[in-house]
């Protein structure tokens, strides 16, 4: 036998175990479904996030507003004493 000949059988055995592994391996019963439930879940968890970071944000807004506010008086003030 040829290294050839042997080879070719060796590849023969391996596709035909290949074969055997995937006809005998039973997919799970609701694979889609529990990839669709942990997409949704994960993009909830995003949203939530997105969500947490649109609130800092205003939160950060709302103080830089203030301390112009505050700047603005301050600066009234002066304004006022120098005249």
């Amino acid at each position: 036998m040829t290294s050839e000949t042997l080879r070719k059988v060796l590849v023969a055995g391996a596709a035909i175990a290949a074969l055997s592994v995937a006809a005998c391996n039973q997919a799970g019963n609701n694979t889609t479904a529990d990839n669709a439930n942990a997409a949704a879940s994960d993009a909830n968890a995003a949203s939530a996030n997105a969500n947490a970071a649109a609130t800092d944000a205003n939160a950060a807004s709302a103080n830089a507003n203030a301390a112009a506010t505050d700047a603005n008086a301050a600066s009234a003030n002066a304004n006022a004493a120098a005249n």
